[in-house]
């Protein structure tokens, strides 16, 4: 977020309420800090160099930031205990939340700016890019790991930081009152986008609706499963540790596996205006499902594998979906640089879908070969 003042000012005030071992060295800006603006902190203690992640939470985007770290506080440690349990490195396999001076998860300003401070993960690094296929399946099947090693965590412990945030019936419905006010007068120039997705207002209640009737059941899930949420160990190259878990909430983990789909298997991008370039990546898809069944390791339901890759079609439909309203709405929600980018988003989106549903009978197939 975009604290008041200098931020890096904001950033020494938030460490002041810590009370890290050792001497302070550094704090310096870390990342691109698009979400949240995120520094290093170097700390000397016992003649040894450690890192911490000081972190401003947005709370525009996150207004209930005390439901958020409480999520993050169960989730990491509940894999904490789990993995010592089971002799693995639980230091550098989960995030730890360090406690202010007064016992909170969160350092809040005067100037109404909400910190937390991270271990850093030692000797680890993270990719922005997947630059082979082969780093796509590891994607898969950390994320994969990961729904497996919160199996047996109660989903319903956590808050929905983000209320219905992948609830495509909401957002159908959200479409709905967008054409009726037509705020800006576009309507009548997404005709065939508008049709498409009415046609596919089925598809739109498919999901929820056999969550709400007990056929998929409710999990833990990450809700922000891109590649560079992944640490990855500097040494074995293996993954070691899932982070960014602001979006860690109850769902259905066929989304956590679909949008990695939406936008992992096609190399376009998202506002890509000539929609002959715009293709869906069977090949990375069968990729992604044989890593994420194994990571997953057999806690599957039968209804989540026979649903699988409606994960896919439904999230990538919800996304232009959102696409295409905030474009009737006038642009008020995605940042845009250009006129009608929302609209090529939507339609890149769109298309996807349509390619899916082209080799869908291979999409199915695909599960089940993965099951062999």
């Amino acid at each position: 977020m975009t604290t008041e003042g200098n931020p890096l000012n904001n950033a020494r005030v938030a460490y002041e309420y810590y009370e890290l071992p050792g001497e302070l060295v550094d704090i310096q800006p870390l990342g691109n800090g698009l979400i949240n603006k995120t520094y290093q902190i170097t700390h000397t203690h016992e003649n040894e160099d450690k890192q911490y992640v000081l972190q401003a939470i947005n709370h525009k985007i996150f207004p209930n930031v005390h439901g958020l770290m409480e999520n993050i506080e169960k989730v990491t440690t509940y894999l904490r205990e789990k993995y010592e349990a089971e002799g693995r490195d639980a230091a550098r396999e989960t995030l730890r939340v360090i406690r202010t001076k007064d016992g909170h998860l969160t350092a809040n300003l005067d100037n109404g700016t909400y910190w937390r401070i991270y271990d850093s993960v030692k000797n680890s690094y993270s990719l922005d890019k997947v630059e082979n296929p082969e780093q796509f399946y590891i994607t898969a099947k950390a994320f994969g790991r990961f729904a497996y090693d919160l199996n047996d965590f109660d989903a319903s412990q956590l808050v929905e930081v983000i209320p219905q945030f992948h609830d495509t019936r909401n957002r159908y419905r959200q479409l709905e009152e967008a054409i009726r006010e037509d705020r800006v007068g576009s309507v009548k120039e997404v005709q065939e986008e508008i049709a498409f997705i009415q046609n596919r207002k089925a598809d739109c209640f498919l999901l929820y609706d056999l969550l709400d009737e007990g056929v998929l059941p409710l999990r833990v899930t990450h809700n922000d499963t891109k590649l560079n949420n992944i640490m990855f160990d500097s040494e074995t190259k293996e993954p070691l540790c899932i982070v960014d878990l602001d979006t860690v909430m109850p769902g259905l983990v066929l989304f956590d596996f679909g949008d990695s789909i939406r936008f992992g298997a096609n190399d376009c991008a998202e506002d890509e205006p000539d929609l002959s370039k715009v293709n869906f990546d069977f090949d990375l898809y069968e990729i992604y499902v044989k890593g994420f069944i194994e990571g997953t390791n057999g806690i599957l339901t039968e209804a989540e594998l026979e649903y699988l890759p409606w994960g896919a079609r439904v999230i990538t439909l919800e996304q232009g979906i959102r696409f295409l309203t905030d474009y009737i709405n006038g642009d008020v929600y995605y940042a845009t640089t250009r006129p009608g980018q929302n609209l090529d988003r939507a339609r890149t989106q769109l298309k996807l879908v349509q390619d899916m549903e082209n080799v869908w009978d291979k999409m199915v197939e695909a599960v089940k070969n993965a099951q062999k």
